[in-house]
């Protein structure tokens, strides 16, 4: 075991950083896992970064994929966010999942490392995904025991209530925005009582749209986003089949030489 500070990543589309599209960065992200990473960087240049993170990636992908390559690592700091596609799947034995999820947060504790877990969002203001509200409530309950019984730290998505606002959000409406997932690296700094020179942006003023504007907009988010999402379920396929972790080997981020 070195002495270097080490972070590792690990999860699907949320950590890996969708919606903060960025065409330097790896895989065309940037995320708040790098924003999160970049100030930890600028405090201590000691730092190392890794992201395992794929999008698509369901509980037991992650659990056997990404454990055993984060610990060979040897990470001081793992942060990890899994469930979220399975919760979206029409059959799920959650029960099942999460105490396998508890097996693994065992095994990173087990380490040395801190570990950082996530709740799920609160989806009730969405007319497609809201329908999972009650599956993610019992998801939440369940982190919430692992992270006591494992001694974890819990960054609480369910209560973040900016995030309600669209602003925060791409336009497939699925995943946070550049502006959203700086305020989660905002999030997470403060769980981790870590500090941080990130500028919050300001959102812009979204026009009020009147009926017949929202439903034309919400018909032409379902031909280019939600069709194309419940076509690849339907096949078996993912948009992460072909991609690899973006930062797999520990370093530092892309910008951790700039203020986020």
């Amino acid at each position: 075991m070195t002495n270097t500070s080490r972070y590792v990543a690990l999860g699907d589309s949320f950590t890996e950083g969708v919606g903060d599209w960025d065409p330097e960065s790896p895989n065309g992200v940037r995320g708040w896992a790098d924003r999160v990473a970049e100030q930890l960087v600028l405090a201590d240049p000691s730092w190392e970064y890794a992201n395992l993170a794929i999008r698509g990636k369901k509980m037991r992908q992650i659990l056997d994929e990404q454990i055993d390559a984060a610990l060979a690592l040897e990470p001081t700091l793992v942060t990890v966010y899994a469930g979220a596609n399975d919760i979206l799947r029409p059959r799920i034995d959650i029960d099942l999942l999460m105490s396998r999820y508890d097996d693994g947060i065992a095994r990173l504790r087990a380490s040395g490392a801190d570990v950082v877990l996530f709740t799920g969002f609160d989806a009730s203001g969405s007319a497609v995904f809201g329908r999972t509200r009650g599956r993610t409530a019992v998801y939440n309950e369940w982190v919430r025991e692992i992270a006591d019984g494992r001694g974890a730290t819990i960054v609480d998505y369910w209560r973040l209530r900016e995030f309600q606002d669209w602003g925060y959000w791409d336009v497939d409406r699925m995943h946070m925005s550049a502006a959203g997932h700086t305020l989660m690296a905002v999030r997470v700094l403060e769980a981790m009582k870590a500090s941080h020179r990130i500028d919050l942006p300001e959102l812009e003023a979204r026009p009020a749209l009147k009926r017949a504007e929202q439903l034309r907009a919400d018909a032409q988010w379902a031909r280019e986003y939600l069709s194309p999402w419940v076509g690849r379920r339907l096949r078996g396929v993912s948009s992460g089949d072909d991609l690899q972790p973006k930062y797999p080997v520990p370093g530092h981020p892309l910008r951790a030489s700039v203020t986020a």
